[in-house]
């Protein structure tokens, strides 16, 4: 097939290419940085964010799947550069789909557990346009809003997409900022002995980042237009969880570490169902988070210059 990666520098979504590749893909990779040969030659300069450089983009190549997964990312930073964030996350899309609508291909839409927002039970894909749920950010909201611009397109156009809802992806290839993962800032700090923040009553769902574009990359095998999936791991954990794994592996204590009963504005629990990307995707969790915290820890300390 010939794929193109939106996004496709990112923290996903560089292994998905290294992935798509391995599996004899042609792919190609979008991203709004200079190629400085991160992209190779396969590589277009597009922010989404622009039409007029989509549209272009799709003008120089056709391709048989598109792979979106350009968004500015997170709740705080949504709340920093919330201007930044809808142009991206919401405009962005728009854009792609338009693009979509006219040169057909079929697209995988990386969305995220936030579209769950405050419900409290399981999460399972129906829950998303069947319950009443609130948003509880505007990284949260933009997901919701894409989602519903996606199922709005397909009615009208006929366009194919499915849509994946990543549930805290980590591991190694996610740099450090004040804006990213738990685990990527709890590996982070702790290795630069700065302060750790850790919210006690909250549950994940961690997904390792390997387990993730694996079960991404079968999508382009087992396409069902119009489908949702949610990819996450088996392990229902709390956040102290995550902290004490890095402080255990690190052989530190948590003198630096300040517990907080509750984030305000942030979901509780995200406890979701991934029977569906099992069946339908070959989903699979053999990478416990004893496992690859360690190994996004390795990975950190060869990027920032630790032992």
């Amino acid at each position: 097939m010939k794929i193109l990666v939106i996004g496709g520098l990112g923290t996903v979504g560089t292994p998905l290419v290294e992935e798509l590749r391995t599996r004899r893909h042609e792919v190609w990779v979008a991203d709004r940085y200079l190629n400085h040969g991160l992209g190779g030659r396969y590589y277009f300069r597009c922010d989404i964010g622009y039409c007029r450089q989509v549209e272009e983009l799709f003008e120089k190549q056709s391709f048989d799947y598109v792979y979106h997964l350009a968004a500015e990312f997170g709740r705080r930073y949504g709340e920093d550069f919330y201007e930044s964030l809808w142009h991206s996350n919401a405009i962005g899309t728009k854009n792609v789909l338009r693009a979509q609508e006219k040169h057909r291909f079929r697209m995988i839409f990386t969305s995220s557990s936030e579209v769950y927002g405050d419900y409290q039970g399981l999460m399972t894909e129906d829950v998303w346009g069947k319950v009443a749920i609130r948003q509880l950010n505007d990284y949260a909201i933009t997901k919701h809003v894409n989602e519903l611009q996606i199922l709005n397109t397909a009615d009208r156009a006929g366009v194919e997409t499915v849509r994946v809802r990543l549930f805290n992806t980590y591991g190694p290839g996610e740099y450090y900022s004040e804006y990213r993962s738990a685990v990527c800032q709890f590996i982070y700090r702790a290795l630069h002995d700065l302060p750790i923040t850790v919210y006690l009553n909250h549950h994940r769902q961690s997904s390792y980042v390997a387990e993730t574009v694996r079960t991404m990359a079968n999508i382009v095998e087992q396409f069902k237009p119009g489908e949702a999936y949610n990819i996450c791991s088996d392990q229902y954990h709390d956040i102290k969880t995550l902290s004490d794994i890095v402080l255990a592996y690190l052989k530190k204590d948590d003198s630096l570490v300040e517990y907080v009963k509750i984030e305000e504005h942030n979901t509780r629990d995200k406890k979701g169902d991934n029977r569906k990307a099992k069946r339908d995707l070959g989903h699979v969790c053999t990478i416990p988070l004893e496992k690859g915290i360690p190994l996004t820890i390795e990975w950190q300390k060869k990027v920032y210059g630790k032992k």
